[in-house]
């Protein structure tokens, strides 16, 4: 979303962007009938709402397990040196790797932390070498491996 602000989310919006992120697949027209407004006034606000970014993003969430790639892994990265071009070129790597689900620069201990989706070790371990070792400007990492996942993919809290 644009840092003007140009265009306020109001509660209808906020109603609407309740509704399509818990499924972006409800009919325009069950949105238009539990908020109060007609379809074509629904269809309007999700077209602004997606234009002005407030909706990054339309996707499926997929089962990991179903699909064979049943580790998530979070990862604290510490940099050896911060000057940019060098943290530049780690959030490239990162944000360019498939397994990497979730990047993020952080402040603390950690410089970045990520969130990994591997099949098993094996494919944890190369993508180590890869990420890690050979990428350069790593001073250490550390991995959690998650035992179960509580909760993943939350809706962003919105008030009414």
């Amino acid at each position: 979303m644009a840092s003007s602000d140009q265009h306020l989310i109001d509660d209808f919006d906020l109603k609407i962007l309740q509704m399509v992120q818990e499924n972006n697949q409800i009919p325009q027209r069950e949105i238009s009938d539990r908020v109060g407004l007609s379809a074509p006034a629904v269809a309007r606000r999700l077209q602004r709402l997606r234009a002005n970014g407030v909706i990054r993003k339309d996707m499926a969430i997929v089962d990991e397990y179903a699909l064979g790639r049943p580790l998530t892994i979070i990862v604290e990265v510490t940099s050896e040196s911060e000057r940019l071009d060098l943290l530049d070129d780690m959030k490239r790597r990162f944000a360019l790797c498939p397994q990497v689900l979730h990047c993020y620069y952080v402040t603390g201990e950690a410089d970045f932390i990520l969130i990994m989706n591997v099949k098993d070790m094996d494919e944890y371990t190369a993508l180590t070498r890869l990420l890690f070792f050979d990428g350069g400007n790593v001073k250490s990492f550390r991995t959690s491996v998650t035992m179960e996942k509580v909760k993943s993919h939350g809706p962003v809290p919105l008030q009414f």
